[in-house]
């Protein structure tokens, strides 16, 4: 029993330490995105003396703010999940010893954990396009 909860700790330890390296960064290249585009503006009214630069964010209750969060926190779920699959894999073809079966097993685990970034990563795109077309009035 004690056994287990020692694999369950090393696990929870092992995933966080692999999560929050890539959660940090994303916050802080937001913020600093939104101070750079923020510093623009201002210095395009000063140097042209009027109100030419208008912002183009939405607003934080609207529905595309709100479905590109969600979407952006399940690929970040999704996508740290299989890093983490590709890692077990390589982890299992290594210790595989050449047994046929756990190589092959192996071998798909790393397939299936990059179909699914790829799938994350075109989920990305679709979603975008889609909420791009069906917000631009033509």
């Amino acid at each position: 029993m004690i056994k287990k909860i020692k694999n369950i700790l090393l696990t929870l330890t092992v995933a966080s330490a692999l999560v929050v390296p890539a959660i940090v960064p994303a916050m802080v290249h937001a913020t600093s995105h939104d101070a750079i585009n923020k510093g623009l503006c201002e210095g395009v009214i000063a140097a042209t003396g009027g109100s030419v630069c208008t912002e183009t964010t939405e607003g934080a209750g609207s529905v595309n703010s709100i479905i590109r969060a969600v979407i952006n926190f399940f690929s970040l779920i999704i996508g740290a999940v299989a890093v983490i699959m590709i890692i077990y894999g390589g982890f299992k073809y290594i210790t595989s010893g050449g047994n046929d079966g756990n190589v092959s097993g192996a071998k798909n685990t790393i397939l299936y954990a990059v179909i699914g970034l790829i799938i994350v990563a075109l989920a990305q795109v679709i979603v975008r396009f889609v909420l791009t077309r069906a917000t631009t009035t033509v």
